[in-house]
């Protein structure tokens, strides 16, 4: 079963899909436009308080929001009231609302602020501006914001794009340069990182360093090296994993590094709901192989209460190999 993110999307050359390409291209250009256009009109609101934007020049599976997890608990740790603030995808509140894990389920706020408001305070607004608004007015001295680097209705005090910087089988972070739906980008390259402050590059525990290749495209730019290491082992004996994230690929590869026995893989798209017959349908799986259940602690937030019991979250963080540098960006804060 293998859904979700076109992983053509990342081969550099585009050869698997080089008609599908084609047709899409033009469709590409009016993304672009529309983005341009957006960015252009835009009287971004100061909310009088830092603004980190912890953001992606993808579609998706970077690794962002691990990234902004660790930016609101280094800010905390120094004693800085720091909230988190998503347009809360995949959710039906529209916001703003502040995130209470004991009320509110995924269904509610989306995967990733759920998972995120167990740690502190997180917010969910469709409005960015009023999100960031309701969060000051709530105390926030800082505000990060989890996605966003292609919402202009914000002023950022600090702009990070996390890139994904695993390059091995023939994969390219940006494919061949295509934006959505023809190939992984939001907007053009060079006009994405023009807004940036800095790169967050993301490799696996398994990539001993990054691509000199890919580096040399951020010239100019600081760029902190981050690994997504796990927070704890994944669980023991036989497991059929499953992942619902912009590259599912990626979470089945990591589990194996990390020594877990998968005897089988399951990929959904990005957010997925997982509905009770898919839910049975792994369960089965599973029996089949004498084996357990295991999945993203994003996945997790998604299941229905009853399954949470049977399916092991497996969590990851971000982990920056020179820590001082990410404290010194932070630090140049006004807070």
């Amino acid at each position: 079963m293998k859904l979700g993110t076109p992983r053509w999307w990342y081969v550099r050359d585009g050869a698997p899909a080089p008609i599908t390409r084609a047709l899409l291209r033009p469709l590409s250009w009016i993304w672009a436009a529309v983005g341009a256009r957006k960015m252009a009109r835009a009287t971004p609101f100061d909310p009088g308080v830092p603004v980190i934007c912890v953001g992606n020049l993808t579609m998706g599976g970077a690794g962002k929001t691990p990234v902004a997890r660790e930016i609101l608990a280094r800010l905390r740790a120094r004693g800085v009231d720091a909230h988190g603030l998503s347009r809360g995808y995949g959710g039906r509140e529209a916001g703003p609302l502040k995130v209470d894990p004991a009320l509110h389920t995924a269904i509610d706020v989306g995967d990733e602020p759920l998972m995120l408001a167990a740690d502190g305070p997180f917010w969910i607004a469709r409005d960015r501006a009023e999100g960031a608004r309701a969060a000051v007015q709530a105390g926030a001295q800082a505000i990060v914001l989890d996605d966003g680097h292609q919402n202009p209705s914000l002023k950022k005090t600090l702009s990070l794009v996390v890139v994904d910087g695993e390059t091995r089988d023939n994969e390219w972070p940006f494919g061949d340069n295509a934006v959505f739906p023809s190939g992984p980008l939001r907007e053009p390259l060079a006009v994405g990182l023009k807004r940036a402050d800095a790169v967050v590059v993301m490799l696996p525990a398994d990539v001993a360093e990054a691509d000199p290749d890919l580096l040399s495209v951020f010239a100019g730019k600081p760029v902190l090296i981050a690994r997504l290491l796990p927070s704890e082992p994944p669980p023991t004996g036989p497991q059929v994993g499953f992942a619902g994230v912009g590259k599912p690929w990626k979470v089945e590869r990591a589990l194996k590094a990390a020594g877990c026995d998968l005897a089988d893989f399951a990929s959904f798209p990005d957010h997925a709901s997982f509905s009770d017959s898919t839910l049975r349908f792994l369960e089965d799986r599973a029996e089949l192989y004498g084996a357990g259940l295991v999945t993203t602690e994003k996945d997790w937030m998604r299941l229905p209460p009853e399954w949470r019991a049977k399916v092991r979250a497996w969590p990851v963080r971000a982990v920056f190999e020179d820590e001082a540098a990410l404290d010194a960006l932070l630090a140049k804060l006004p807070i």
